[in-house]
C-alpha cells in the first residue's frame, strides 16, 4: 500500500510538471517562437557564410611480405606490428615529406597556404616559405591505418575538390619515393662497400695461400708431417713412410690436376655444372636457388602480362644478374682450384726435395712445421671470411639491381563531387536544436524570474486564504466589464457568477451587503472587476450600488461613459451635493452608480470624520448590496480605512503579475485593521491556466461557454 502511495505520488508530481511545462509554453509561445527563430536565423546564414571544403582520400599498402632477400616462409610471412605501422604514420605525415608536396607541386605562392606567411613584413627565402607552407598542408592532412589492415588512408582537405585529390596523391608518392630511395640508396652504398672489401680479402686469401705454399716448399714441411700422434721427421719415419707420402702426394698433385683439367675442358664446352667444386659451393647452390625462383616468377609473369610489360622486363634483369653472378663465382672456384692444384704440385715437389734433406732438417723441422700450421690456420680464416663477405655482397647487389617496394599506392584521390563539410543538413539541425533550447531557456528564465502567483495552491500555501474565483483574460479590443452584457454565457461572464456564489455563500442566512474589492498594486483589474462584479449582481434582481471610492485615479467612467450629473462622491462627501444629485442610473436595471467626475488629489481624510460612514449607513436602507471599489492598500491609506467599513472584502490578485510578498502584506494589513477578508479573486488569468479546480478552464468544459 506505501509503494502503490508512493507511485501515486509521483506520478501525480510528474503529471503537474508536465501541466506547468505546457501551461508556460502556451503564455509564453510567442517568446519561444522569435528567440528559436532569431537564432535559427543567425545560425542558418552562418553556416551558408561557411566556406566548403572537399576531402580527398588516397590509400596507401604496407606489404612487409614484399621482400626480395626473403629467403624462408617465417621472412616471407613476417607482420608489422602497431609500432611500426605508427612510425609509417608519422613519417608519412613528417615535415620532410610535406615540404617536399609543397616543392613538387609549386605550393608557396598558393593562397591557401601562405595565409598569414611574411605578414610581419620580413621577406622568407625559398626554403623557409617552403618549410611554413608544409606546415600548413600538415594542419590540413590527416593519416590514419585503416582498421586492423595494413592500409593507410592520406585525407586531404581542401576548399578546391580537384587540389585535394591532386596533394593527397602527391602526399602518397612522396612518401613512396622518399622511403624507396633512402633503402635503395643505402643498399648501393653497401654494395659498393663490399665489393672494394671483398677485392682486398681475395687479395689477403691468394696472398695466404701462397705464404703457405712457398713456406711449406721452402722448409720441407709435407700435410700431415705434423701434428697428431702419428707425424714425424722424415729421417724418423725413415725412408718408407716418406716415399708413401711422396707417392700420395703426387697423386694428390695429379688428381688435383686432373680435376683443374676436367673443369677447364667443362668451361670450354660450357658446362660448368659438372665441375664437383662448383656443385659443391654454397654461394652457387644459394644464387642457383634464387634462379630458380626467379625463372618460375618469370614463367607466371610472361603468362599474366606478356614479354614487354615492364614487370616482364625487371624479371629479365634479375635473371641475368644472377647468371652473372653464377659466372663470377664459378670464376672464382676455378681460380681456387688452381690454386690447389699449384699447392699439390708444390708440396709433391717438396716431399721430393725433402727425402734428400732429410737429415740436414731434423732440428729445425718440427719449428718450421708449427708456423706452416699457423699460416694454414690463417689461410683458412681467410677463406672463410670471403666466403661470408661473398654471400654478403650477393645480398646487396640484389637489393641495389632489382628493389621490390614494400608500399604502393592501392587507391588513388580523385576529386570529391560535393563538399565533405560543413554538413549543412545536421549543422541546420543542430542549428534548429539550439535554438529551440534557446527559447526554451529563455522562457524558463522568464518562468524564474515572476514573482507573480499561479496556482490555487499558491494562494493558500502562501497567502493563507482561499480563492474566490479565477476571472479570465479577455482580448484588449474587448471591454470585460461589457463582454459580461454582451455574452452572458461566456467564460468571463462565468467566472463572475463564480464570484458572486462564493462571496455572498450559496445558503448564507444572511449575505454581506457592503462588499469592497480591492488590490494590492495598481493595474490589477480591480475597477473592472468591481464594475463586472456590480453588474453580475444587478443581473441577478439584486438593487445594486457601485460605488467608486478610488479618486485619484477616477477609472470608472471610462468604462461606463460620462455620468449625466455634475456631482460625485467627492461632493457629496464635502457636502456640495445631496447623494441622490450624485447617483446615475447604470446600463443594467437594478444598478446605480456613484463615481468620481474627475480625479482628486488632496491631502484630507476624505472619507474620515463619519462622513461616508453616515453615507454607507443610509445608502444601506435603499439598496440590497453596495459594491466599492477601493483604491489600492500599498501606499494609500484610504483603502485600508474603507475595508473595515465593509461585510466582506475580496483582495484582486493578477494572475502570473502581482509579487506574493505584496499580496501578503495587504492580506496582513486588512487582518490587523479588523477587515473581513473573505479571499482572492484572480484577475486576467491565461484561459488555458488551471488557476482554480483546473477543469474551469479546460477543454473539457469548452462546450459549456459558447459564446452567444
Amino acid at each position: 500500500m506505501e509503494i502503490s502511495h508512493e507511485s501515486d505520488m509521483n506520478e501525480g508530481q510528474l503529471s503537474d510538471l508536465v501541466a506547468r511545462v505546457r501551461d508556460a509554453i502556451r503564455r509564453r509561445w510567442l517568446t519561444l517562437l522569435l528567440v528559436a527563430a532569431a537564432i535559427f536565423g543567425i545560425s542558418v546564414v552562418l553556416v551558408l557564410l561557411l566556406t566548403p571544403q572537399y576531402q580527398s582520400v588516397a590509400r596507401i599498402r604496407i606489404d612487409p611480405s614484399r621482400n626480395p632477400l626473403a629467403n624462408s616462409p617465417q621472412a616471407q610471412s613476417e607482420a608489422l606490428s602497431p609500432e611500426a605501422l605508427e612510425t609509417e604514420v608519422s613519417t608519412l605525415s613528417s615535415v620532410a615529406v610535406a615540404t617536399d608536396v609543397a616543392t613538387r607541386l609549386r605550393l608557396e605562392n598558393d593562397p591557401e597556404f601562405t595565409k598569414g606567411i611574411g605578414e610581419s613584413g620580413a621577406v622568407l627565402s625559398l626554403p623557409d616559405r617552403r618549410a611554413a607552407v608544409a606546415n600548413a598542408l600538415l594542419q590540413k592532412l590527416s593519416v590514419g591505418r585503416d582498421k586492423l589492415t595494413y592500409i593507410l588512408n592520406v585525407k586531404f582537405t581542401s576548399r578546391d575538390s580537384l587540389k585535394s585529390a591532386r596533394i593527397a596523391n602527391a602526399f602518397a608518392e612522396s612518401y613512396i619515393s622518399t622511403k624507396s630511395g633512402s633503402k635503395l640508396g643505402t643498399a648501393e652504398r653497401q654494395s659498393e662497400w663490399f665489393k672494394r672489401r671483398l677485392d682486398a680479402v681475395g687479395n689477403e686469401v691468394r696472398d695466404a695461400d701462397a705464404r703457405v705454399a712457398q713456406y711449406r716448399a721452402q722448409a720441407g714441411i709435407v700435410q700431415g708431417s705434423t701434428g697428431g700422434s702419428g707425424g714425424g721427421t722424415i729421417t724418423d719415419q725413415q725412408v718408407g713412410p716418406l716415399s708413401s707420402q711422396i707417392a700420395t702426394a703426387r697423386s694428390d698433385a695429379a688428381a688435383a690436376r686432373a680435376n683443374l683439367a676436367a673443369a677447364e675442358g667443362q668451361i670450354s664446352r660450357g658446362g660448368q655444372d659438372a665441375v664437383s667444386e662448383v656443385l659443391s659451393s654454397p654461394v652457387i647452390g644459394d644464387l642457383r636457388r634464387q634462379r630458380t625462383e626467379i625463372l618460375r616468377n618469370m614463367g607466371e609473369v610472361q603468362a599474366r602480362y606478356g614479354e614487354r610489360h615492364p614487370e616482364s622486363v625487371r624479371v629479365r634483369d634479375q635473371l641475368a644478374s644472377i647468371d652473372s653472378q653464377l659466372k663470377e663465382e664459378t670464376a672464382r672456384v676455378i681460380g681456387s682450384l688452381r690454386a690447389t692444384a699449384s699447392a699439390a704440385e708444390a708440396r709433391s715437389n717438396s716431399l721430393s726435395g725433402s727425402m734428400n734433406q732429410l737429415e740436414s732438417q731434423q732440428a729445425t723441422n718440427t719449428r718450421n712445421a708449427v708456423l706452416a700450421e699457423s699460416l694454414e690456420r690463417e689461410a683458412t680464416a681467410k677463406r672463410a671470411l670471403f666466403d661470408r663477405m661473398s654471400q654478403m655482397s650477393l645480398e646487396s647487389t640484389q637489393t641495389a639491381q632489382g628493389s621490390f617496394a614494400q608500399a604502393e599506392i592501392v587507391d588513388r584521390a580523385l576529386p570529391p563531387p560535393s563538399p565533405t563539410s560543413p554538413n549543412k543538413p545536421l549543422l541546420f539541425a543542430l542549428a534548429l536544436i539550439v535554438a529551440l533550447g534557446a527559447g526554451t531557456g529563455t522562457i524558463a528564465v522568464q518562468e524564474m524570474l515572476v514573482t507573480g502567483l499561479r496556482t490555487t495552491e499558491d494562494v493558500e500555501t502562501q497567502l493563507g486564504v482561499p480563492v474566490l474565483a479565477a476571472i479570465p483574460k479577455v482580448p484588449k479590443t474587448t471591454n470585460p466589464a461589457n463582454l459580461l452584457l454582451e455574452r452572458p454565457t461566456s467564460l468571463f461572464a462565468e467566472s463572475l457568477r463564480i464570484a458572486r456564489a462564493a462571496i455572498l455563500g450559496v445558503r448564507s442566512a444572511k449575505p454581506p451587503q457592503v462588499i469592497a474589492i480591492t488590490s494590492a498594486l495598481p493595474s490589477e483589474g480591480k475597477t473592472t472587476t468591481a464594475l463586472s462584479f456590480a453588474r453580475t449582481l444587478a443581473v441577478n434582481n439584486a438593487k445594486t450600488l457601485l460605488i467608486e471610492c478610488d479618486v485619484r485615479r477616477a477609472a470608472m467612467r471610462f468604462s461606463v461613459g460620462t455620468p449625466a450629473t455634475t456631482a460625485g462622491i467627492v461632493e457629496v462627501l464635502h457636502g456640495e451635493a445631496a447623494v441622490e444629485q450624485a447617483i446615475t442610473p447604470g446600463d443594467v436595471p437594478g444598478l446605480d452608480h456613484l463615481l468620481v467626475l474627475a480625479p482628486y488629489f488632496s491631502s484630507e481624510d476624505l472619507f474620515g470624520g463619519g462622513n461616508f460612514e453616515r453615507l454607507l449607513a443610509g445608502l444601506r436602507q435603499k439598496y440590497e448590496h453596495i459594491v466599492l471599489d477601493l483604491p489600492p492598500l500599498v501606499g494609500l491609506a484610504d483603502g485600508r480605512f474603507l475595508a473595515v467599513l465593509a461585510d466582506a472584502t475580496a483582495l484582486a490578485v493578477k494572475w502570473d503579475s502581482t509579487p506574493a510578498a505584496a499580496a501578503s502584506s495587504a492580506i496582513s494589513w486588512l487582518r490587523s485593521d479588523g477587515a473581513n477578508l473573505v479571499g482572492v479573486l484572480y484577475t486576467m488569468v491565461d484561459s488555458s491556466a488551471e488557476a482554480i479546480g483546473g477543469l474551469y478552464y479546460s477543454k473539457k468544459y469548452s462546450s459549456y461557454y459558447q459564446q452567444a
